[in-house]
């Protein structure tokens, strides 16, 4: 009897879900064979995306996790770090494998009785199926909720919405620092003038739409307006002058001795002598 050869042998590797892109490693500036060199930076990146953590990537290659971001924060480490965003994102899929195998299989747990191993059972999260189908069928279990747009999409699709955000966020505050003092004004400067034009061009619509009327009452009314609002300004004006002229106004006497003397007030107590009597 020949014995049937292991099937195992002549499987093929399943293909990965998400493809690693090449990169360049980060130049170092002394090789050494403890430290970062391209091969430990290669099997780094490949853990990365196996196990979606930085912790357990490190431990991997026997590499710290501060070393790992120092080296990344270091100069030509562009292509690096564009391999690290790219294993992260293999690391939420395996996440998300995971999450998935527990909320349909459950977690199996101990059961102990009197501080003694009796047996295990296996417990189901529903809450944690629920979120995995409003995740992956927003449209089928959102409960009502708004599906289209940013509404339909799930936890990995809002990830990757708000890396894309702090993203275009980094490169606006890149341009943003090149701009000049004088090139804000001028922009502003151009925002206005654009209004006024677009303000102009609505007010000769709407004008063009009336009818002779209403032309004539608009004119009529934008006369006497005028008329009035002229009145009551010349008015204010001449109120203005003669508070002016009464505050201004000099004194009628002039001080010094050629001032005449007050008169004296009148008598409210008599006496005798006030009455001609004289003994």
């Amino acid at each position: 009897m020949t014995r049937r050869s292991d099937p195992r042998t002549t499987r093929l590797p399943a293909p990965a879900r998400g493809q690693l892109p090449a990169f360049t490693p980060v130049p170092r500036q002394y090789v050494r064979h403890d430290g970062w060199t391209p091969e430990r930076q290669a099997a780094f990146i490949e853990a990365l995306a196996d196990t979606g953590s930085v912790e357990a990537a490190c431990k991997a290659v026997n590499m710290s996790q501060p070393g790992a971001y120092h080296l990344r924060r270091q100069p030509g480490a562009d292509s690096f770090a564009a391999a690290w965003e790219a294993a992260l994102d293999c690391g939420v899929q395996r996440v998300e494998d995971v999450v998935m195998d527990r909320a349909l299989n459950g977690v199996e747990e101990p059961l102990y009785s009197y501080g003694k191993l009796v047996g295990t059972r296996r417990r189901y999260n529903d809450r944690l199926l629920m979120f995995i189908l409003r995740n992956r069928a927003p449209e089928r279990f959102s409960e009502g909720k708004r599906t289209s747009g940013m509404g339909g999409l799930n936890a990995v699709g809002q990830m990757e919405v708000d890396r894309l955000k702090k993203q275009w966020r980094k490169e606006w505050e890149a341009e943003q620092a090149n701009v000049t003092p004088a090139e804000v004004r001028a922009s502003i400067d151009r925002k206005i003038e654009a209004i006024r034009q677009r303000h102009t061009r609505d007010a000769a619509a709407m004008w063009a739409k009336l009818s002779d009327e209403t032309r004539a009452a608009w004119e009529h009314f934008t006369a006497l307006r005028t008329r009035d609002l002229d009145a009551l300004a010349a008015d204010e004006a001449e109120r203005a002058l003669v508070a002016r002229r009464i505050i201004d106004w000099p004194d009628p006497v002039p001080p010094g001795p050629y001032r005449s003397p007050e008169p004296e007030p009148p008598k409210t107590v008599w006496t005798i002598k006030d009455e001609g009597f004289d003994p």
